[in-house]
């Protein structure tokens, strides 16, 4: 997507894109995964969708915005599944504004123990509105009215 005039363009849509040396870990049609650079936990993952999509304020009760949050779940799960087997707690969640440090949807995921402990504040869920969401109280709030299937 374009920059806004006078905005620098998304640095996650140029990840998206491969416009960076950004090593990515997963890559497909819908979405990209990448190591977070200031990783908050053993394994730290961020999934992120390849068309430019804000914040978690921006996903409507539709199919389309579920089965994109969904896919980003199941993928960052095989991640951790994979990279970070002994593992035997992980968070998956989103940044809501104004907790969100970069205007481009992206899923944090955690293998835990948090690293340092004290980062476990950021993903902690603050109230409904505001804070850390999980993805699966995401894919909840944004369940479309008719049956979907995964």
């Amino acid at each position: 997507m374009a920059a806004a005039a006078g905005r620098p363009p998304c640095l996650f849509c140029q990840i998206a894109r491969g416009s960076t040396s950004t090593d990515l870990h997963y890559a497909d049609e819908m979405v990209v995964a990448f190591r977070d650079i200031n990783p908050s936990a053993v394994r730290h993952y961020l999934v992120i969708p390849v068309e430019h999509i804000p914040t978690v304020k921006h996903l409507q009760r539709k199919t389309e915005d579920y089965h994109l949050v969904n896919h980003m779940l199941n993928v960052g799960k095989t991640l951790l599944a994979r990279d970070a087997p002994e593992s035997m707690c992980s968070r998956f969640g989103f940044h809501q504004p104004p907790f969100n440090s970069i205007d481009h949807l992206h899923l944090h995921c955690l293998a835990l123990p948090f690293t340092p402990r004290w980062r476990q504040v950021k993903y902690t869920t603050l109230c409904p509105f505001w804070g850390f969401i999980e993805a699966e109280k995401l894919l909840d709030k944004i369940r479309p009215f008719s049956k979907v299937t995964s």
